[in-house]
């Protein structure tokens, strides 16, 4: 099952939350179900964008504390997940190379 269908059906073990708004401006089916969707699919990117911002959080942690295996560990879970994340279309293809090469620099570094 589809995270965006579990959403439809009001399971809260997503973790999702859409916003209720009574004040749209659409006039036709058509355009109040595209608000709908705008919004599943905003809420989705919205876990996406926290999931690889917690991951590159976990690499510089690692970096940090200079456990060179750890940040290894923590880099090889994280770079399918920022381009995962380029894929999906959160983040740009180029930023999210440029991101995954500069935790990668600075994994290298470690003594």
């Amino acid at each position: 099952m589809t995270l965006a269908r579990k959403q439809l059906q009001g399971r809260a073990e997503t973790g999702l939350q859409l916003k209720k708004r009574e004040d749209d401006m659409a006039n036709t089916v058509q355009s109040k179900k595209r608000i709908r969707r705008n919004e599943r699919r905003a809420a989705i990117n919205r876990a996406r964008v926290s999931r690889i911002r917690t991951f590159i959080r976990s690499v510089e942690e690692a970096i940090a504390s200079g456990d060179k295996s750890a940040a290894d560990e923590a880099l090889k879970a994280a770079q399918p997940e920022i381009m995962r994340g380029a894929t999906k279309g959160v983040l740009h293809r180029k930023t999210a190379s440029r991101k995954v090469s500069r935790l990668a620099k600075r994994v290298k570094a470690i003594a």
